[in-house]
């Protein structure tokens, strides 16, 4: 698959049946607040900066990062710690550019949420948002996260609709991964990472440039050039 920055394009248009897109970095922002819980986090277990950047990634489940960082027997409560720390920590946390407008134009039984986040986690940063949503799946519902294609095929399940029918709007490599294993088509945003670093089928810089059409089961996303 080859990455496209779309801005050199005047116009790209994706047909499909359904919408899953990631939550953090892609619906909302919520870079502060995430930052906030895992530096108590690591003052807690005693993880330097380094040791921490070094495995943090965007994409990754808590638990994956955890367990790089700490003996397996500690894993089960730290990942209860962290869990408590980023669902009470939402202050700051907000919708990112055009993801409110973009999810009122779908029908509600056509997109979902896929994130690498906790249950707990993910609604609690949907409501701080104020978005909602019908369809959420999170690390508590799969086995393997992210870049596993698990999650994403998890999410077209749910949704009733085959994974080639589905668009994955993505901000982490990890998760881009995902949607191509899982073959589904992909837009990139470019919040944490450059284009060059996300292998989709097009790249944006803001969701405010995804236009739908909706024609019975039929999306027709449509991505605009920039201004």
């Amino acid at each position: 698959m080859t990455t496209n920055d779309v801005t050199t394009h005047p116009s790209t248009s994706l047909t499909v049946a359904a919408v899953l897109f990631d939550l953090d970095g892609t619906l909302v922002d919520s870079t502060q607040a995430l930052v906030r819980a895992w530096t108590r986090w690591a003052l807690h277990y005693g993880i330097t900066r380094e040791q921490l950047t070094a495995v943090v990634g965007h994409g990754l489940t808590s638990e994956a990062i955890i367990a790089a960082l700490l003996p397996p027997d500690q894993v089960p409560a730290a990942q209860r710690h962290i869990e408590e720390l980023e669902a009470s920590d939402v202050d700051g946390v907000t919708a990112l550019p055009g993801a409110r407008e973009l999810l009122a134009a779908l029908p509600t039984d056509r997109w979902a949420v896929v994130t690498s986040g906790t249950r707990a986690v993910a609604s609690a940063r949907l409501r701080a948002a104020g978005l909602s949503c019908s369809c959420l799946v999170t690390a508590d519902d799969v086995r393997r996260g992210k870049p596993d294609p698990e999650p994403y095929l998890v999410g077209a399940a749910q949704l009733g609709v085959p994974p080639e029918r589905c668009l994955v709007v993505e901000d982490a490599p990890a998760g881009l991964a995902a949607a191509r294993a899982a073959g589904m088509r992909s837009v990139g945003v470019t919040t944490h990472h450059s284009p060059v670093e996300l292998d989709a089928d097009v790249v944006i810089d803001t969701l405010e440039r995804l236009q739908v059409q909706v024609d019975d089961d039929v999306l027709t996303v449509t991505v605009r050039p920039a201004p």
